[in-house]
């Protein structure tokens, strides 16, 4: 079975995918610790079973633990986070939303950085020219 995209997960699966990207892999145990609000542990290993079952997770046995990692990289988790945000928060501004980042975090912005933005601009200039 294929993974669904990731903008189909409920709350309680983002927020146990997000785990799951931080840790990179887990145990039952170690996710249900890291929720916010979790509920039963019981709970929470049968959302897995079902996670795993839709395709967003895998496991492996190590003893008599499973450990549990994203199906797909982050970049992908990535890219529909960002995608997600920018839709809800920006109303599908791209601009809008690298403004946003630019005023909260301009000042934390190294030189190289800087540059690296410069040269993402410039390029889609000249991709769209």
């Amino acid at each position: 079975m294929t993974a669904q995209s990731p903008g189909s997960l409920s709350r309680r699966e983002r927020q146990i995918m997000d785990a799951l990207f931080e840790a990179g892999q887990a145990s039952a145990r170690d996710i249900h610790a890291a929720l916010p609000d979790p509920p039963s542990y019981s709970s929470v290993r049968a959302q897995l079973a079902i996670m795993v079952e839709k395709g967003h997770i895998s496991f492996r046995q190590d003893g008599a633990r499973y450990i549990y990692a994203p199906s797909q990289p982050v970049s992908n988790a990535r890219k529909s986070a960002v995608q997600r945000l920018v839709k809800t928060f920006f109303g599908g501004s791209t601009a809008q939303a690298v403004n946003a980042l630019l005023g909260m975090q301009a000042q934390a912005l190294e030189p190289e950085e800087l540059e690296e933005l410069e040269a993402l601009i410039r390029r889609e200039r000249e991709r769209r020219s």
